[in-house]
């Protein structure tokens, strides 16, 4: 599903002496099957933007247009539990959500809601469970007795088995270790390309940023700083510092190379295992000049 926001504002308690503006004339478009990363420090409206993609928060002013539904200040779209199974949202923390007595349960909460039956859900569980990197013997486990990771796998079962268009990843490595994190990332990744998803991923990371995403939005003050895929935009460190942001190591690394030894590499969002292939390469091919 496409995103697009037209000129959006959000204003919080509008008209009142603790308004404050959120969002500010805010435009930009991801195409249907794009993972988008979306950065900014606290207060830069990251977290306003992501909640109008499932109707959660209805523009001030403008308007946001999800595949064929539209969110503008006047009115919600009528079909809006329709807009919002289509729309999965992991927040920060998922795990804190779960609630029911097992975790088969817990992942067919959603899709129940939503007037799903019960045989396509059984079909949907069986078939997000390895998805998640679960163990079907948990099923009739309590949520509350595995580990944290785990948890966090049910709970993001949970929102896949809506069967979504379209997932917005709020901090989803928040609390976990380095191990932990990239495992995550690369399930989701896996997830968007199997799945063909249209992925929003709100992070502070920007090493996941450069590593997964096809196109960059940074905000800063509720407005748009910059934007564009993540060769443009994290090979403008001036830019970035402007609004207290680094250049992903990679980068760093590929400037430096290139001042020390006078050859370019360029960026392709390679592994560490590609550019030290490619650094061999490089540094041979230096050496047969010589």
């Amino acid at each position: 599903m496409d995103i697009t926001f037209n000129n959006v504002s959000y204003i919080y308690q509008a008209n009142s002496p603790f308004s404050h503006k959120a969002l500010e004339n805010l435009s930009f478009h991801v195409p249907s099957g794009t993972f988008v990363a979306i950065i900014g420090h606290t207060g830069s409206g990251k977290s306003t933007l992501i909640q109008h993609l499932n109707g959660l928060l209805a523009p001030t002013k403008g308007e946001v247009q999800i595949g064929e539904y539209t969110i503008n200040s006047e009115k919600k779209p009528e079909n809006l539990k329709e807009l919002r199974s289509k729309v999965g949202v992991v927040f920060q923390y998922p795990e804190h959500q779960l609630f029911e007595e097992t975790v088969a349960k817990d992942i067919a909460f959603g899709p129940e809601n939503f007037g799903v039956s019960k045989i396509e859900i059984q079909r949907r569980i069986k078939e997000i469970i390895p998805a998640v990197g679960l163990d079907e013997k948990l099923l009739e486990r309590s949520p509350f007795d595995l580990s944290g990771g785990q948890m966090r796998r049910v709970a993001i079962a949970g929102v896949l088995a809506l069967k979504p268009r379209v997932l917005v990843l709020d901090e989803p490595t928040a609390g976990l270790d380095p191990r932990g994190q990239q495992e995550m990332m690369d399930m989701f990744y896996d997830l968007h390309q199997k799945q063909k998803l249209t992925t929003v991923l709100v992070t502070h990371s920007m090493e996941d940023a450069v590593k997964y995403a096809d196109h960059v939005i940074i905000m800063n003050k509720g407005t748009k700083y910059m934007e564009g895929n993540p060769k443009e935009v994290f090979t403008n460190p001036e830019a970035l510092n402007q609004v207290q942001l680094d250049v992903p190591e990679m980068i760093q690394f590929l400037h430096a190379f290139e001042t020390r030894f006078g050859a370019s590499i360029p960026f392709t969002r390679q592994t560490v295992q590609e550019l030290a292939s490619e650094i061999r390469h490089v540094l041979k091919e230096a050496d047969s000049d010589e």
